[in-house]
Protein backbone atom coordinates (compact mmCIF):
# COMPACT_ATOMS: atom_id res chain seq x y z
CA UNK A 1 0.00 0.00 0.00
CA UNK A 2 1.35 3.44 -0.97
CA UNK A 3 0.28 6.98 -0.10
CA UNK A 4 0.99 9.76 -2.65
CA UNK A 5 0.72 13.58 -2.31
CA UNK A 6 1.95 16.80 -3.97
CA UNK A 7 4.53 18.82 -2.04
CA UNK A 8 5.77 22.37 -2.58
CA UNK A 9 5.28 24.89 -5.38
CA UNK A 10 6.85 22.61 -7.91
CA UNK A 11 4.23 20.03 -7.33
CA UNK A 12 6.65 17.23 -6.66
CA UNK A 13 4.97 13.97 -5.90
CA UNK A 14 5.96 12.20 -2.67
CA UNK A 15 5.09 8.66 -1.71
CA UNK A 16 5.30 6.49 1.39
CA UNK A 17 4.84 2.80 1.48
CA UNK A 18 2.77 1.36 4.35
CA UNK A 19 3.66 -2.26 4.94
CA UNK A 20 2.93 -4.70 7.75
CA UNK A 21 6.49 -4.34 9.02
CA UNK A 22 6.12 -0.57 9.15
CA UNK A 23 2.89 -0.83 11.12
CA UNK A 24 4.50 -3.22 13.60
CA UNK A 25 7.52 -0.95 14.10
CA UNK A 26 5.30 2.07 14.75
CA UNK A 27 3.12 0.10 17.18
CA UNK A 28 6.16 -1.12 19.08
CA UNK A 29 7.57 2.39 19.30
CA UNK A 30 4.28 3.74 20.62
CA UNK A 31 4.04 0.87 23.14
CA UNK A 32 7.57 1.44 24.41
CA UNK A 33 6.83 5.15 24.74
CA UNK A 34 3.74 4.54 26.85
CA UNK A 35 5.54 1.97 29.02
CA UNK A 36 8.36 4.41 29.72
CA UNK A 37 5.93 7.22 30.43
CA UNK A 38 3.89 4.97 32.76
CA UNK A 39 7.00 3.94 34.66
CA UNK A 40 8.14 7.55 35.04
CA UNK A 41 4.71 8.69 36.17
CA UNK A 42 4.43 5.81 38.65
CA UNK A 43 7.88 6.58 40.06
CA UNK A 44 7.02 10.25 40.36
CA UNK A 45 3.70 9.46 42.03
CA UNK A 46 5.31 7.05 44.49
CA UNK A 47 7.95 9.64 45.38
CA UNK A 48 5.26 12.23 46.03
CA UNK A 49 3.33 9.70 48.16
CA UNK A 50 6.45 8.82 50.16
CA UNK A 51 7.20 12.46 50.87
CA UNK A 52 3.68 13.67 51.57
CA UNK A 53 1.70 10.60 52.61
CA UNK A 54 3.81 7.82 54.24
CA UNK A 55 0.69 5.83 55.14
CA UNK A 56 -0.35 5.73 51.46
CA UNK A 57 3.16 4.75 50.45
CA UNK A 58 3.18 1.86 52.92
CA UNK A 59 -0.17 0.64 51.59
CA UNK A 60 1.04 0.85 48.00
CA UNK A 61 4.51 -0.59 48.22
CA UNK A 62 5.65 -1.05 51.83
CA UNK A 63 8.03 1.92 51.50
CA UNK A 64 8.85 4.38 54.27
CA UNK A 65 10.94 7.49 54.35
CA UNK A 66 13.97 7.79 56.60
CA UNK A 67 12.12 10.23 58.84
CA UNK A 68 9.14 7.88 59.04
CA UNK A 69 11.44 4.98 59.87
CA UNK A 70 13.11 7.04 62.61
CA UNK A 71 9.70 7.95 63.99
CA UNK A 72 8.63 4.31 64.10
CA UNK A 73 11.88 3.33 65.82
CA UNK A 74 11.33 6.10 68.37
CA UNK A 75 7.83 4.78 69.09
CA UNK A 76 9.18 1.25 69.57
CA UNK A 77 11.93 2.54 71.87
CA UNK A 78 9.37 4.43 73.95
CA UNK A 79 7.23 1.29 74.23
CA UNK A 80 10.24 -0.81 75.21
CA UNK A 81 11.28 1.77 77.81
CA UNK A 82 7.76 1.73 79.22
CA UNK A 83 7.81 -2.07 79.33
CA UNK A 84 11.17 -1.92 81.10
CA UNK A 85 9.79 0.49 83.71
CA UNK A 86 6.72 -1.72 84.17
CA UNK A 87 8.94 -4.76 84.67
CA UNK A 88 11.07 -2.91 87.21
CA UNK A 89 7.93 -1.94 89.12
CA UNK A 90 6.75 -5.55 89.04
CA UNK A 91 10.16 -6.72 90.28
CA UNK A 92 9.88 -4.32 93.23
CA UNK A 93 6.43 -5.71 94.03
CA UNK A 94 7.79 -9.26 93.84
CA UNK A 95 10.52 -8.25 96.31
CA UNK A 96 7.77 -6.95 98.59
CA UNK A 97 6.13 -10.36 98.28
CA UNK A 98 9.44 -11.88 99.34
CA UNK A 99 9.42 -9.65 102.43
CA UNK A 100 5.87 -10.74 103.28
CA UNK A 101 6.85 -14.38 102.73
CA UNK A 102 9.72 -13.97 105.19
CA UNK A 103 7.26 -12.64 107.74
CA UNK A 104 5.14 -15.74 107.22
CA UNK A 105 8.30 -17.78 107.78
CA UNK A 106 8.94 -15.97 111.05
CA UNK A 107 5.46 -16.93 112.23
CA UNK A 108 5.23 -20.49 110.98
CA UNK A 109 8.71 -22.00 110.54
CA UNK A 110 10.75 -23.24 113.54
CA UNK A 111 14.06 -21.49 114.08
CA UNK A 112 16.03 -24.70 113.71
CA UNK A 113 14.51 -25.26 110.28
CA UNK A 114 15.26 -21.71 109.13
CA UNK A 115 18.92 -22.20 110.10
CA UNK A 116 19.04 -25.18 107.73
CA UNK A 117 17.96 -23.12 104.73
CA UNK A 118 19.87 -23.47 101.46
CA UNK A 119 21.49 -20.04 100.89
CA UNK A 120 23.90 -21.29 98.19
CA UNK A 121 21.17 -22.86 96.09
CA UNK A 122 22.75 -26.32 96.17
CA UNK A 123 21.06 -29.57 95.10
CA UNK A 124 18.19 -28.00 93.22
CA UNK A 125 16.09 -29.51 90.44
CA UNK A 126 12.71 -29.86 88.77
CA UNK A 127 11.19 -29.94 85.28
CA UNK A 128 11.98 -27.18 82.81
CA UNK A 129 8.84 -25.18 81.96
CA UNK A 130 9.76 -22.47 79.41
CA UNK A 131 7.88 -19.18 79.44
CA UNK A 132 5.37 -19.22 76.59
CA UNK A 133 5.53 -15.48 76.07
CA UNK A 134 9.31 -15.60 75.52
CA UNK A 135 9.03 -18.24 72.82
CA UNK A 136 6.25 -16.44 70.96
CA UNK A 137 8.16 -13.15 71.04
CA UNK A 138 10.45 -14.25 68.19
CA UNK A 139 7.79 -15.90 66.02
CA UNK A 140 5.43 -12.97 65.46
CA UNK A 141 5.67 -9.50 63.87
CA UNK A 142 7.17 -6.78 66.05
CA UNK A 143 3.89 -4.90 66.56
CA UNK A 144 2.15 -8.09 67.69
CA UNK A 145 5.11 -9.04 69.90
CA UNK A 146 5.15 -5.69 71.70
CA UNK A 147 1.40 -5.74 72.22
CA UNK A 148 1.55 -9.34 73.47
CA UNK A 149 4.48 -8.55 75.76
CA UNK A 150 2.63 -5.54 77.17
CA UNK A 151 -0.39 -7.73 77.88
CA UNK A 152 1.81 -10.36 79.55
CA UNK A 153 3.51 -7.74 81.72
CA UNK A 154 0.16 -6.24 82.67
CA UNK A 155 -1.24 -9.68 83.55
CA UNK A 156 1.82 -10.47 85.67
CA UNK A 157 1.55 -7.09 87.39
CA UNK A 158 -2.12 -7.63 88.20
CA UNK A 159 -1.41 -11.14 89.49
CA UNK A 160 1.43 -9.90 91.71
CA UNK A 161 -0.68 -7.02 93.08
CA UNK A 162 -3.56 -9.40 93.79
CA UNK A 163 -1.24 -11.89 95.46
CA UNK A 164 0.40 -9.14 97.50
CA UNK A 165 -3.00 -7.95 98.73
CA UNK A 166 -4.07 -11.47 99.65
CA UNK A 167 -0.80 -12.24 101.42
CA UNK A 168 -0.88 -8.96 103.32
CA UNK A 169 -4.45 -9.64 104.42
CA UNK A 170 -3.44 -13.11 105.59
CA UNK A 171 -0.40 -11.70 107.39
CA UNK A 172 -2.51 -9.05 109.11
CA UNK A 173 -4.94 -11.77 110.16
CA UNK A 174 -2.12 -13.92 111.58
CA UNK A 175 -0.65 -10.92 113.40
CA UNK A 176 -4.08 -10.36 114.97
CA UNK A 177 -4.04 -13.90 116.43
CA UNK A 178 -2.02 -14.65 119.59
CA UNK A 179 0.62 -16.78 117.87
CA UNK A 180 3.69 -14.95 119.10
CA UNK A 181 5.96 -15.71 122.04
CA UNK A 182 5.15 -13.29 124.89
CA UNK A 183 8.76 -13.01 126.05
CA UNK A 184 11.48 -11.09 124.24
CA UNK A 185 14.78 -12.86 124.73
CA UNK A 186 15.92 -16.10 126.37
CA UNK A 187 13.50 -17.89 128.66
CA UNK A 188 12.79 -21.26 130.21
CA UNK A 189 9.50 -23.07 129.85
CA UNK A 190 8.94 -23.45 133.60
CA UNK A 191 5.44 -24.88 134.00
CA UNK A 192 2.73 -26.12 131.66
CA UNK A 193 -1.03 -25.91 131.51
CA UNK A 194 -3.08 -28.32 133.60
CA UNK A 195 -2.94 -30.12 136.93
CA UNK A 196 0.26 -29.70 138.99
CA UNK A 197 1.49 -29.48 142.56
CA UNK A 198 0.85 -25.97 143.86
CA UNK A 199 4.26 -24.33 144.61
CA UNK A 200 2.97 -22.93 147.92
CA UNK A 201 0.79 -25.69 149.34
CA UNK A 202 2.17 -28.72 147.52
CA UNK A 203 -1.37 -29.90 146.84
CA UNK A 204 -2.76 -30.79 143.44
CA UNK A 205 -4.19 -27.71 141.74
CA UNK A 206 -5.15 -26.52 138.30
CA UNK A 207 -2.60 -24.29 136.58
CA UNK A 208 -4.60 -22.25 134.07
CA UNK A 209 -1.70 -20.96 132.01
CA UNK A 210 1.96 -21.53 131.19
CA UNK A 211 4.99 -20.05 132.96
CA UNK A 212 7.97 -18.53 131.14
CA UNK A 213 10.93 -17.99 133.49
CA UNK A 214 13.72 -15.49 132.79
CA UNK A 215 15.74 -12.75 134.46
CA UNK A 216 13.76 -10.03 136.22
CA UNK A 217 13.20 -7.11 133.87
CA UNK A 218 13.05 -9.25 130.73
CA UNK A 219 10.63 -7.57 128.30
CA UNK A 220 7.14 -9.06 128.16
CA UNK A 221 5.51 -8.39 124.79
CA UNK A 222 2.08 -8.72 123.24
CA UNK A 223 1.64 -11.98 121.36
CA UNK A 224 -0.62 -10.29 118.77
CA UNK A 225 -2.14 -6.99 117.67
CA UNK A 226 -4.94 -5.89 119.96
CA UNK A 227 -6.32 -3.49 122.55
CA UNK A 228 -5.40 -3.41 126.23
CA UNK A 229 -8.56 -4.10 128.25
CA UNK A 230 -6.93 -4.41 131.69
CA UNK A 231 -3.81 -2.95 133.29
CA UNK A 232 -3.74 -3.08 137.06
CA UNK A 233 -3.05 -4.98 140.25
CA UNK A 234 -4.39 -8.37 141.31
CA UNK A 235 -3.70 -10.18 144.58
CA UNK A 236 -2.85 -13.41 142.76
CA UNK A 237 -1.29 -12.12 139.53
CA UNK A 238 0.35 -8.99 140.93
CA UNK A 239 0.80 -6.50 138.11
CA UNK A 240 -1.39 -7.93 135.34
CA UNK A 241 -2.27 -6.91 131.79
CA UNK A 242 -4.97 -8.30 129.50
CA UNK A 243 -5.20 -7.72 125.74
CA UNK A 244 -8.14 -8.42 123.46
CA UNK A 245 -7.27 -9.70 119.97
CA UNK A 246 -9.11 -10.68 116.79
CA UNK A 247 -11.67 -13.48 116.71
CA UNK A 248 -12.46 -12.95 120.41
CA UNK A 249 -9.07 -14.04 121.76
CA UNK A 250 -7.83 -12.56 125.05
CA UNK A 251 -4.37 -12.97 126.55
CA UNK A 252 -3.33 -12.37 130.17
CA UNK A 253 0.18 -11.47 131.41
CA UNK A 254 0.77 -11.84 135.16
CA UNK A 255 3.43 -11.26 137.85
CA UNK A 256 4.95 -8.26 136.02
CA UNK A 257 7.50 -6.11 137.79
CA UNK A 258 6.36 -3.10 135.79
CA UNK A 259 3.44 -2.27 133.49
CA UNK A 260 4.13 -0.13 130.40
CA UNK A 261 0.65 0.20 128.85
CA UNK A 262 -2.74 1.42 129.99
CA UNK A 263 -6.31 0.35 129.29
CA UNK A 264 -7.43 1.41 125.82
CA UNK A 265 -3.93 1.37 124.31
CA UNK A 266 -3.63 -0.24 120.89
CA UNK A 267 -0.68 -2.59 120.71
CA UNK A 268 0.95 -4.58 117.98
CA UNK A 269 2.56 -7.96 118.01
CA UNK A 270 5.87 -7.53 119.83
CA UNK A 271 4.87 -4.32 121.63
CA UNK A 272 6.40 -4.20 125.11
CA UNK A 273 3.66 -4.53 127.72
CA UNK A 274 5.84 -4.64 130.79
CA UNK A 275 8.83 -6.22 132.51
CA UNK A 276 9.02 -9.71 133.92
CA UNK A 277 8.88 -9.82 137.73
CA UNK A 278 7.63 -11.78 140.71
CA UNK A 279 4.68 -9.76 141.99
CA UNK A 280 1.58 -11.38 143.46
CA UNK A 281 1.52 -15.08 144.25
CA UNK A 282 4.91 -15.99 142.79
CA UNK A 283 8.05 -17.80 143.90
CA UNK A 284 10.44 -16.04 141.48
CA UNK A 285 10.71 -13.97 138.30
CA UNK A 286 8.50 -15.43 135.60
CA UNK A 287 5.57 -14.62 133.32
CA UNK A 288 2.27 -16.37 133.92
CA UNK A 289 0.59 -16.39 130.49
CA UNK A 290 -3.07 -17.27 129.97
CA UNK A 291 -5.26 -17.38 126.88
CA UNK A 292 -9.02 -17.28 126.35
CA UNK A 293 -11.13 -17.92 123.25
CA UNK A 294 -14.68 -16.53 123.41
CA UNK A 295 -14.39 -16.43 127.20
CA UNK A 296 -13.23 -20.06 127.45
CA UNK A 297 -9.81 -20.80 128.95
CA UNK A 298 -7.53 -22.72 126.55
CA UNK A 299 -3.99 -24.09 126.65
CA UNK A 300 -1.66 -21.48 125.04
CA UNK A 301 0.69 -24.23 123.88
CA UNK A 302 -2.00 -25.35 121.45
CA UNK A 303 -1.75 -21.95 119.76
CA UNK A 304 1.78 -20.57 120.06
CA UNK A 305 4.80 -22.24 118.40
CA UNK A 306 6.94 -22.56 121.52
CA UNK A 307 9.75 -24.21 119.56
CA UNK A 308 10.07 -21.29 117.12
CA UNK A 309 12.39 -19.42 119.46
Amino acid sequence: MQLMWLSGPTGRIKTISITAATIIRVALAIGVFFVIMGFLLNLLGLRIAVEHSPELARSLGGVTTESEQLRMESVYRDKLDQMKNDLQGTIKEIKQLETIKNKFMEIAVPQGFKEKANPKGESLGGPLVPLKSTASFFRQPLDVDIKSAEEDINNIHQAVVSMQTQWQDQLNWLHALPLGIPVLGDFRYASGFGVRNDPFTGQLAMHEGVDFAAEAGTPVVSSADGVVIRSGWDSSFGNVIEVRHAEDYVTRYGHLRKRLVQEGDHVQRGTALGEMGSTGRSTGPHLHYEMFKSGRLINPIQIIPVNSG
